[in-house]
């Protein structure tokens, strides 16, 4: 692990760059976080009454369950998920806070919880680490954003596979699909009308929140998401679904 730590020491900043990898990143989805990244962490608040705050903090619980000495977050956004990891992380635990968006790494570097952390401007799909680094990979709310198409995501996960250490964890955290027909059939048209609307209001962002509210009834539910992680060479998986059933917590071991 000395190696890695001096690896990212050595950066003239806190900030780790990886542009040539950036190939594979939809130019398309970047532009969407980039816009809405001023008042990301406001929107989710508003659109999900809130209940965004608990479930990253049930999801860091049992990410930092397992312990160990260097954590990734992929697709960090804003850092509100890794502020959750640093309050629960050991004194000799590193964290690695990653995205590709600059206006959502900039906000999460200006965070007080993160001034330990370590920021990389990262394409998920192209991680430029080293493989079996990591005691931890960790991702909320931005599965569904890195592709709808299984096989692809698929091939995603065996990124975050790879970087992690045999007996290594993966937390995901993301929205689902609630069992009950009448609950999933509210739950699309909420996220097809409100979210779409009243994203767009608070953030100023007509793209921004149409994509989002697109994403979201269309993700796999908890059961189908399990699979797919069993296929991309993960074992142990398991998931705790939240708010009956719009979220899962799904945990898996390299």
């Amino acid at each position: 692990m000395a190696n890695v730590i001096k690896q990212f020491n050595i950066a003239v900043s806190r900030f780790i760059f990886n542009i040539e990898g950036f190939g594979s990143m939809s130019k398309g989805v970047l532009k969407v976080f980039s816009e809405v990244a001023h008042l990301y962490e406001l929107v989710n608040h508003v659109l999900t009454f809130g209940l965004d705050i608990p479930w990253r903090k049930k999801a860091a619980q049992v990410a930092a369950s397992g312990g160990g000495t260097l954590w990734l977050e992929v697709c960090s956004g804003t850092g509100e998920m890794a502020v959750n990891l640093g309050k629960l992380a050991g004194s000799d635990t590193k964290i690695i806070v990653s995205d590709f968006s600059m206006p959502m790494v900039s906000r999460a570097s200006e965070k007080e919880g993160l001034r330990k952390a370590s920021i990389s401007l990262t394409d998920s799909q192209q991680l430029p680490f080293p493989d079996k680094t990591f005691d931890l990979v960790v991702i909320s709310f931005a599965t569904r954003n890195i592709t709808p198409n299984r096989l692809r995501l698929t091939q995603s996960l065996r990124e975050f596979h790879r970087v992690l250490k045999p007996g290594g964890r993966f937390i995901n955290l993301e929205t689902s699909q609630p069992s009950s027909t009448p609950l999933r059939i509210a739950f699309r048209l909420y996220s097809k009308h409100v979210i779409k609307m009243f994203g767009r209001i608070i953030s100023g962002s007509k793209t921004g929140y149409a994509y989002l509210a697109h994403t979201v009834p269309r993700f796999f539910n908890a059961e189908d998401l399990s699979d797919i992680l069993y296929e991309s060479g993960f074992s142990k998986v398991d998931y705790t679904k939240m708010t009956f059933g719009a979220v899962a917590i799904h945990r898996a071991v390299k």
